[in-house]
């Protein structure tokens, strides 16, 4: 028998055994039909709050724009809004300066994970790294990027890197954190058998403490994914570049064009869905492998 054989066979019972230490309940057998049913009618009616919520804001936004109580300057009418959000996707300005803002998050979010992981896990296993490292990461995390942002546009200048650096800045701090918490959270008896078992070095980091700090690291990369936008966001406003969505906000400000920003802001928040939509996807798919 391999040596990777028997580490796996080691990860199964130690996560098996972790599975029975904790009080999960038995999965839903497929052929119960009448229990697949009332949770897919509890997942329909989940969905019923806010999309009356939704239209009732759509309501009132309606009203309150058409009635002439508020000046289209400050709100503008949904009809408008909808007007220059078709004619920002026909002319492909939403587009361009959406794939700009994706790039510059996902390349900043990837760094920061090539980043947060393995110092994460140091900080975790070596008591002098902790008390090096994170007096730091608290004063990297208390400062905003928004102040840190100027000063990397002197140093490296500006164009798309600085950009990725900034975004990188605003999402590494809390992937750190959570990778550290992950790793601390592991029971200590449980990666004591597995040492038993002869579990050691990488063996023991990829089959048993990573499967076990697994989802405080999918917490982490949910949460920082979908900040990676906001960390774009940042970098384009202090920037003052043309390019990306926090251009455009921006631009929409300069010329007090309100359904342009408003627009701008509905494709911002789509954007944000769909990043949260892959997240969900991640975290299924590692539930699987795992």
């Amino acid at each position: 028998m391999s040596a990777t054989t028997s580490t796996k066979g080691v990860s199964f019972r130690v996560r098996k055994r972790e599975a029975a230490r904790s009080e999960i309940q038995p999965p839903i057998r497929a052929n119960d039909a009448r229990v697949v049913r009332l949770v897919g009618a509890s997942r329909v009616y989940s969905l019923v709050p806010p999309l009356l919520l939704g239209v009732i804001l759509l309501i009132a936004w309606y009203v309150s724009t058409t009635s002439g109580h508020v000046n289209n300057l400050l709100l503008p009418t949904p009809g408008d809004v909808l007007a220059s959000l078709i004619d920002g996707i026909k002319t492909g300005i939403y587009i361009s300066n959406t794939l700009y803002t994706v790039l510059e998050s996902v390349l900043g979010f990837l760094l920061a994970l090539i980043i947060a992981l393995p110092v994460g896990y140091a900080i975790a296993k070596s008591r002098l790294l902790a008390a090096t490292i994170q007096p730091y990461l608290v004063a990297g995390q208390a400062i905003p990027a928004i102040v840190i942002a100027p000063l990397l546009y002197l140093w490296l200048g500006y164009g798309l890197p600085t950009n990725i650096v900034i975004c990188t800045l605003v999402v590494l701090f809390p992937m750190v954190i959570n990778t550290v918490l992950g790793i601390e959270i592991i029971d200590s008896t449980l990666t004591d058998a597995a040492r038993v078992e002869g579990a050691a070095g990488w063996s023991l980091l990829a089959y048993i403490e990573f499967p076990l700090a697994l989802p405080a690291i999918l917490a982490a990369i949910r949460t920082a994914l979908t900040l990676s936008i906001v960390g774009a966001l940042v970098a384009e406003f202090v920037g003052g570049g043309d390019q990306g969505l926090g251009a455009l906000v921006a631009l929409a400000k300069n010329q007090y064009n309100t359904p342009f920003m408003f627009s701008t802001l509905i494709v911002l928040a789509a954007l944000a869905t769909c990043y949260y939509g892959v997240s969900w996807l991640l975290i299924k798919m590692a539930e699987r492998l795992y």
